[in-house]
């Protein structure tokens, strides 16, 4: 029920959305409690109690009312349709005008996008569609999975504490050093995971998978983040291109010109993911039952 909402509705209007709200607390909390390491463990105990407490009531719901409801707040903390529609977007926006690709992408990503080539539009639409499949869309069901939604709740929290105090600037560096470092533990093993899982979704589409495991093998761990590799890396492989963002990483082999019939592809290729991945957790439930 969650996935259809999500599929078929897409995002909630922002006055009632969680993680619209999560963003505004974190607002008013981290401009209280000061900037060091402790205020950054207080940040994260503090939004995440508020936002997951309440939920343990719904381990008490029984039936329909409990269908409805958990379908409902689950469908809050993932983004299948906008995730895959922002990327649509940037290809046919790079398709008629660069200019207005670069300007829709520089509120997806935190590079400067004023001056990216158009490879490098298609470069950086790919390595967040294919980095957030993490993100918004298994790891909140992986933990949903294992915790209910208290687990889902409790991820997205830190989640959006990591994207929005997580920076190493000199305001973060301190107070987003907790929310950080358990972001990356959280997302540790759903990150593998769903890199795993690009492969026989490349098997399936016709793509190059075997490229796409050597890729992971040898590229996964060259980002900063232990774990936004994997996906990309899997991606870069199977898509066979090289992505890259300047001065930080470089990932796979250009092997096919990158453009925007490339995203279209990783469009494809990311929803046959989410499709096994759907599978895999039905069958679990199904033998967990």
């Amino acid at each position: 029920m969650a996935v259809l909402l999500d599929i078929l509705i897409g995002e909630i209007p922002v006055r009632i959305h969680p993680v619209v709200h999560m963003g505004n607390l974190i607002d008013i909390l981290r401009g209280e409690l000061g900037n060091t390491r402790i205020s950054g463990f207080l940040l994260t105990f503090t939004v995440a109690s508020v936002f997951t407490a309440p939920l343990i009531l719904t381990f008490y719901l029984e039936g329909i009312v409990w269908f409805i409801v958990s379908g409902f707040l689950l469908s809050t903390v993932i983004s299948i349709r906008f995730l895959m529609a922002s990327a649509l977007e940037i290809k046919g926006a790079l398709e008629s005008s660069p200019d207005v690709a670069r300007e829709k992408l520089s509120f997806l990503v935190s590079r400067d996008t004023s001056s990216l080539t158009e490879e490098q539009i298609a470069s950086a639409a790919i390595e967040t569609l294919t980095e957030n499949l993490t993100d918004s869309v298994t790891a909140p069901l992986f933990y949903f999975i294992l915790l209910g939604l208290p687990g889902a709740f409790l991820y997205r929290t830190v989640n959006t504490l990591d994207a929005m105090v997580g920076y190493m600037d000199h305001y973060c560096r301190y107070i987003g050093w907790f929310p950080a470092k358990l972001d990356d533990a959280l997302n540790y093993i759903p990150s593998r995971l769903t890199g795993v899982l690009i492969i026989p979704a490349a098997i399936i589409l016709g793509m190059n998978w075997r490229k796409s495991i050597k890729t992971i093998m040898r590229d996964a761990r060259r980002t900063p983040s232990p774990n936004s590799g994997f996906t990309m890396a899997a991606a870069a492989g199977a898509l066979s291109v090289q992505l890259e963002k300047p001065d930080v990483y470089v990932l796979g082999d250009p092997l096919d010109s990158l453009g925007s019939r490339k995203i279209y592809e990783a469009v494809k290729l990311s929803s046959v993911t989410v499709a096994i991945f759907l599978l895999l957790v039905t069958g679990i439930i199904w033998v967990i039952q």
